[in-house]
């Protein structure tokens, strides 16, 4: 077992200062020797024959259950040493065929029709929103903020990213706009309130729901605000203008088209959608077996390739793509920060074991954007050429005048406050 783990330690890690240790004691290296060292030690034989068997998804697994100790370095360290290697390492023939078998049954996996979307949006969404509270900025923005710097405050960065959508959708007082995914209701509320707008936000999260909608009544703009539990493909309205914020990465492989035909049918002839959505750089893929099982069932993050063929299909024209490369990255580096100030609160709202679980997902994905592995795209998309303005100049026109008329954010209450 031991040589086993040794061999294939050897084709994972090629970059990197490892040395892993065996449950019975066994000592080896793995990687080139640069960099800061980190130690794992296996903590039984069970671990590390899940571990040989499936390293996507049992890693993780192993994490969560205590399986793994991690010596000299932090968790986020250590992941990002494992992502590093990824791209580079050599698969032994086995892993090699069920990451085949991974892309070929991706469509199958993601069978995201209406009552499984539904499940799928529960497992992550439905989640007790005192969570969420402990490391969300207090508009409870659950995407990727939008840094003018580095130095940026999580709070400043979310206002930037809602003004920076509402300056790219282009939203005069008066237009109606659907918000697909809507959340906690941050970016609707925004759009009502800064920009005079008419919403409709459907969610398939009844936790969300509930809080967006206790915010649209408190907010006074009740009477421009509606939030719904409903499928974005059950929709039969028109809208002037369609945003759409870190949903699309629930839709499915196999079901991009429909969404973008869903798109072009709801959107009025002069009008503007805006999808901002985790991305691949690097063209088709699958999910990653363990974020699947236990962070986004049934969740996919498409490649440009995939974006850019359904919405020709679609009849649909792409005005404006921007990519927030690092972006994401920064913002997830403050939600791990705060997660972990606050552990101890998530402990008594769940346990040990699921926080070490949000500690990897939030480690995991922070690495994957600072590696370039992800990025977001902000893709601004019309049915008419004519409908967006010659030049960009446009954006940072409305940004300055979004800026002057945005309210201050009140803090999100729990419920019973």
């Amino acid at each position: 077992m031991d040589k086993l783990l040794e061999t294939l330690c050897g084709k994972l890690v090629r970059f990197g200062n490892l040395t892993v240790r065996t449950s019975k004691g066994h000592r080896f290296p793995a990687g080139d020797g640069a960099g800061k060292p980190i130690e794992i030690s296996f903590r039984d034989r069970r671990a590390e024959l899940r571990f040989l068997r499936n390293p996507a998804l049992t890693l993780g697994e192993a994490y969560m259950d205590g399986d793994i100790e991690i010596a000299g370095a932090d968790l986020y360290e250590f992941v990002e040493l494992a992502l590093r290697n990824y791209d580079a390492m050599e698969m032994a023939g086995w892993l090699r065929f069920l990451e085949k078998a991974r892309f070929a049954t991706r469509r199958l996996r993601q069978n995201n029709f209406a009552a499984a979307s539904r499940n799928n949006v529960a497992h992550h969404y439905d989640l007790d929103v005192r969570l969420y509270s402990l490391f969300l900025d207090p508009d409870m923005q659950y995407s990727c903020a939008y840094f003018a710097s580095p130095d940026d405050t999580l709070e400043d960065a979310q206002l930037a990213k809602k003004r920076h959508i509402a300056a790219k959708l282009l939203v005069d007082p008066g237009h109606s706009v659907l918000d697909i995914g809507c959340g906690w209701g941050g970016m609707g509320l925004y759009l009502a309130e800064a920009c005079e707008a008419k919403i409709t936000g459907v969610t398939l999260s009844t936790e969300q729901l509930a809080i967006a909608n206790r915010r649209a009544l408190e907010s006074g703009r009740r009477h421009n605000i509606a939030f719904r539990l409903q499928d974005y493909r059950a929709i039969d309205q028109k809208f002037d203008r369609i945003v759409s914020v870190g949903m699309l990465e629930h839709v499915g492989a196999a079901w991009l088209e429909t969404y973008f035909r869903k798109i072009a049918d709801m959107l009025e002839k002069d009008g503007v959608a805006l999808i901002h959505t985790i991305g691949r750089p690097e063209g088709p893929g699958a999910t990653n077996p363990w974020i699947a099982k236990y962070i986004f069932p049934g969740g996919y993050i498409p490649a440009m390739s995939e974006l850019a063929a359904a919405i020709e299909k679609a009849g649909l024209l792409i005005c404006d793509v921007e990519i927030l490369r690092l972006h994401y990255a920064e913002t997830l580096k403050r939600w791990r920060e705060r997660f972990t100030l606050r552990r101890e609160e998530a402990k008594a709202i769940y346990d040990e074991r699921f926080c070490r679980m949000w500690e990897f997902y939030l480690a995991a994905s922070e690495a994957a954007f600072r590696l370039g592995q992800n990025i977001v795209y902000q893709l601004q998309i019309a049915r008419d050429v004519n409908v967006v303005p010659f030049t960009r100049d446009y954006i940072l026109e409305r940004e300055r005048q979004l800026r002057a008329r945005e309210p201050q954010p009140a803090p999100m209450r729990m419920a019973g406050e």
